[in-house]
């Protein structure tokens, strides 16, 4: 009878991993958004792997977890290392390409809590002087255990719902850096000095809402 059981066992088994094997091995993933920014003020914040750590909609499962950057600050080469919790697991990411204006593309290598190697690309369009769409994919091969996983989760919605979150607070970002941008030029129209420009608009405040601030200036000397 045991024998059966396990002749059973291991033909279900067998089966599964079959049909699992039968799974389509490559996965993509995307979301957009219209957000308050040109496309080169968009592709100011994905150029820099230092401000997707600001934006990531992955920071609030873990606050505490470990951020290591390396490589230069913006463009090929810019590398975000992270460390955290079983809801954030560890892994890397590097700028492949980064083409001003378009899109920046990265190569993505989780470590934990599985090994699994995935392109991603936030392309930018722009839709008039003021908004553009950003476009968020992730393409990757699937291994087994991403397979498996498949057949009893929606990763598309998963990993979907967090790419939509992340983009609606980069656009909170892309919106404070807008109106920075505007200020700056409104003073720089104005006639104001540099230093007076420069520091018109704080970009956001704790909750992060972009903040204006007036500037002041000397009254004109009496003659």
């Amino acid at each position: 009878m045991l024998k059966k059981i396990a002749l059973a066992l291991a033909v279900v088994v067998v089966a599964f991993c079959a049909f699992v094997a039968t799974r389509p091995g490559m996965s993509h993933i995307e979301r957009s958004l219209v957000v308050a920014g040109t496309p080169a003020v968009a592709f100011a914040r994905l150029n820099t792997m230092k401000s997707f750590a600001d934006w990531s909609p992955w920071n609030d499962l873990d606050p505490t977890m470990n951020k290591t950057f390396s490589g230069p600050d913006e463009g090929v080469g810019a590398s975000y290392y992270w460390n955290g919790n079983d809801k954030v697991g560890e892994g890397k990411m590097t700028i492949i390409e980064s083409r001003r204006g378009e899109a920046v593309v990265e190569k993505l290598e989780f470590l934990r809590p599985f090994a699994s190697e995935s392109k991603v690309t936030f392309s930018i369009k722009p839709i008039d002087n003021a908004t553009s769409t950003v476009v968020w994919a992730m393409d990757g091969d699937n291994g087994f255990m991403q397979k498996a996983a498949g057949l009893f989760l929606d990763m598309d919605k998963m990993v979907g719902g967090d790419f939509e979150r992340g983009l609606l607070k980069l656009n909170v970002l892309l919106a404070a850096d807008s109106a920075a941008a505007a200020a700056a030029e409104a003073a720089a129209a104005a006639g104001l000095p540099a230093a007076s420009r420069a520091g018109a608009v704080v970009p956001v405040d704790v909750n992060g809402a972009p903040v204006v601030v007036p500037v002041v200036t000397e009254p004109a000397a009496k003659p």
